[in-house]
């Protein structure tokens, strides 16, 4: 008898920790999904503006002859973009994002090439996007950045945004929502590391750039500029070993061993 009392004691037991584990399980998937959500929507919003260039690009050709290499250029544009579209239907973990945004890149840098080729001029150096926002496309020079609060560094920037921060004018910066606030997509949480690694990750070694996206305060990806601090000083020791990362217009250096808070 006290045999059984103690075996059904032992059924009791497991059956809640099953029961636990279960309920725990389930909690941390929905959190992820929660998590998700806001990040595979930015995903879709960049593959919906990666469609409207490429209309945009197909009226700017109308009736314009297209040599071999340019009508390359451009079908590889058509194809990361119903390749980007496949991948962001398939979107279930946060490491597909970047698949997507790795997609996306390509495919703005191939519309770049198609508009060089059509112009008669060089294609361009094939650099990362434009910091500030990606979806402005690849960069075309560094510029030094210093956002309220943080130091300055060197980040890629369109045509636009380094004319709006030679000025002295804030850049069209990428905006999400975290809660009830607006936040440059940099500062909005590891969530949104996998998207920032599509875009940028080609151009440095990848766990450098994550050991500077996943470390800092204030729930921001630790590429938030910070000065001091924990994400500051891990962002040193990072971005110390990746100088020379990225070969174009001195951005090697500055944004292996001077980015610091982004720390690639």
């Amino acid at each position: 008898m006290e045999l059984l009392v103690v075996l059904l004691v032992i059924v009791g037991v497991l059956v809640a920790l099953s029961v636990s584990s279960r309920r725990t399980r389930a909690r941390a998937l929905e959190a992820r999904q929660a998590e998700l959500e806001p990040v595979k929507k930015l995903a879709f919003e960049d593959i919906t503006t990666l469609g409207t260039e490429l209309q945009s690009l197909d009226q700017e050709l109308a009736g314009a002859p297209l040599d071999t290499g340019a009508r390359a250029d451009y079908q590889r544009a058509l194809d990361a973009y119903e390749a980007a579209k496949t991948a962001g239907d398939r979107i279930t973990e946060p490491d597909h994002i970047r698949h997507v945004t790795e997609i996306l890149e390509d495919g703005r840098y191939a519309i770049a090439c198609v508009r060089a080729r059509v112009a008669g001029e060089p294609l361009p150096t094939r650099r990362p996007p434009c910091f500030f926002d990606p979806r402005h496309g690849v960069s075309v020079t560094d510029v030094e950045y210093a956002p309220p609060g943080g130091a300055p560094r060197q980040v890629p920037a369109c045509a636009l945004d380094a004319e709006r921060v030679h000025a002295g004018a804030e850049p069209d910066m990428r905006q999400v929502m975290v809660g009830p606030h607006r936040m440059p997509y940099w500062q909005a949480g590891p969530a949104y590391a996998p998207y920032a690694a599509g875009y940028f990750g080609g151009f440095m070694p990848m766990n450098m750039l994550f050991a500077g996206m996943l470390i800092g305060g204030m729930g921001g990806l630790g590429m938030g500029f910070g000065e001091g601090g924990e994400g500051g000083d891990a962002g040193g020791d990072a971005g110390g070993d990746l100088g020379g990362g990225f070969d174009g217009g001195g951005f090697g250096g500055d944004f292996g061993g001077d980015f610091g808070g982004f720390d690639f």
